[in-house]
Parts: structure tokens; sequence; C-alpha cells
């Protein structure tokens, strides 16, 4: 996957250290924009957003975390909810908006009826909002066969063992 862009939704998330998380795992994985609804942390400077991440990447505030994602994007609404794919098993679109619910509950009815596709992480027991994202955007990038290489912070194409 050499093309395409990822995107992070949260829905009402509650933590601002998960907040702050999820918008250095945004920057650090080369995300494209993160949107955020509900009931907000007073602040995006968490000291878990060591980066600063929000000014180096387009972060929304909305009404509905759908909102203002562009046409043809597909998207993965994660969560442990009946007939969600293991992302062991999930190939990545090129152009996708994961979406993530609150830390004490699932996304509703409403945002996974409105998904292509639901993926679940799967793990003994529950993680934190933070820790999902920088698990499913590893994923993304580790199934792209790409990479980052940290001293130009340009993507480099990953050589095949065989060569």
């Amino acid at each position: 996957m050499t093309r395409g862009f990822s995107a992070i939704g949260l829905v009402s998330p509650r933590k601002p250290e998960n907040v702050g998380g999820v918008l250095r795992a945004a920057h650090c994985y080369g995300v494209s924009q993160v949107n955020i609804s509900g009931a907000l942390p007073r602040s995006l400077s968490h000291p878990s957003n060591t980066p600063m991440a929000h000014r180096h990447t387009p972060t929304f505030i909305v009404t509905d975390v759908l909102e203002h994602i562009p046409q043809m994007t597909t998207i993965v609404a994660v969560d442990l909810v009946d007939g969600a794919i293991s992302l062991t098993d999930f190939c990545h679109p090129e152009r996708a908006i994961y979406v993530f619910g609150p830390e004490n509950g699932t996304l509703g009815e409403d945002t996974i009826s409105r998904a292509d596709v639901s993926v679940f992480i799967p793990t003994r027991s529950c993680m934190n909002l933070a820790s999902s994202v920088n698990v499913l955007l590893y994923d993304r990038l580790q199934k792209s066969g790409r990479a980052y290489d940290p001293y130009s912070m340009q993507e480099t194409q990953i050589l095949e063992a065989s060569q």
C-alpha cells in the first residue's frame, strides 16, 4: 500500500491521557486527521501528547465523529461486536477512518451500523484506548510493507527477505 491515508475517530473519550496518547500515535504513524466527538478533556496538550501532535495533524472537534471525512473513505469500527473480523486477519483498506469507542463502553449501534466493516483486537482482556490505537496503526504499517526511516521521517520500502 503506497497510497491512501488513515484517519482516527474517537467517540466520547473519557481520559485526557488517552487522547494525548492517541494524538501522539497519530503523529508517529502519519495519520492524516483525528476526529473527536463527545465531552472532551479541557486541553489537547496533555503531557502524554509530547510532540503536540494536534499542531501537526489536523484534529477536529466534532458532533459526529464521521463528519469531515473524504468521500470513498472506508469506515472501520474497532469494537468487540458480533461479526467483527480479528485484526490478525484484517486487510486494511487504502483509505480508512478507524473509529474507536470510549474507554468504558462500546461504539453503539448508530456508529457500528454506518461502518463498512468491524474489527476487533484479539487480547485476553480489554486494552486502553491509546494502546488499541497504537496496535492498530502498527498493524496497518506492518501489513503495508512500508516503514518509516527514523532519520529522514520519510516512508521507505521494506526490502523483501529474499533479496
